[in-house]
């Protein structure tokens, strides 16, 4: 997380709170000509249309007042998804003996994108389980992180 990002999640952090989301994550870039803040809630019921509507109204008068940001931007306020950014070491954390993906500048074992459970990571890596191998990645090779929802397997569970 950057340091704007940070210091955006600790202003509004207790005001999301106080409504009964959690931040997921707080995302600043550029798009294109465009800046966007993505603010990220969650709770254990899921996200609505009417939460992020909550949300972003509760919060764009404080960001315009503290101005972290000095330039036009887009806020976006959203749920994370089911296949989740895996950016904090407590997303990590989290997704301990979850099924997570990982893309990597430098290929291993010939590939840039693994997909394994996470077992564990430190300060410098993380290390996958795929199948009967374990799979040392350093974070520093890391492009991007997520968590994998097994579309089959919940289609299996009940649906029709």
């Amino acid at each position: 997380m950057t340091a704007i990002e940070t210091k955006i999640k600790k202003c509004i952090e207790p005001i999301i709170n106080n409504l009964g989301y959690n931040i997921y994550d707080v995302i600043y870039e550029k798009e294109g000509k465009e800046n966007y803040l993505r603010i990220f809630i969650d709770k254990a019921e899921g996200i609505s249309l009417s939460d992020c509507e909550n949300v972003n109204n509760s919060i764009t008068d404080i960001l315009d007042e503290k101005d972290f940001i000095k330039s036009a931007y887009m806020l976006e306020v959203s749920s994370p998804g089911i296949e989740k950014r895996i950016r904090e070491e407590e997303h990590l954390e989290q997704n301990i003996g979850n099924k997570i993906e990982v893309h990597t500048f430098k290929a291993i074992e010939k590939q840039k994108s693994l997909i394994g459970i996470l077992k564990e990571y430190n300060e410098k890596s993380i290390k996958l389980e795929q199948g009967n191998k374990t799979i040392e990645i350093e974070k520093s090779n890391t492009v991007r992180m997520t968590t994998v929802y097994d579309w089959n397997e919940q289609c299996n569970k009940g649906g029709k």
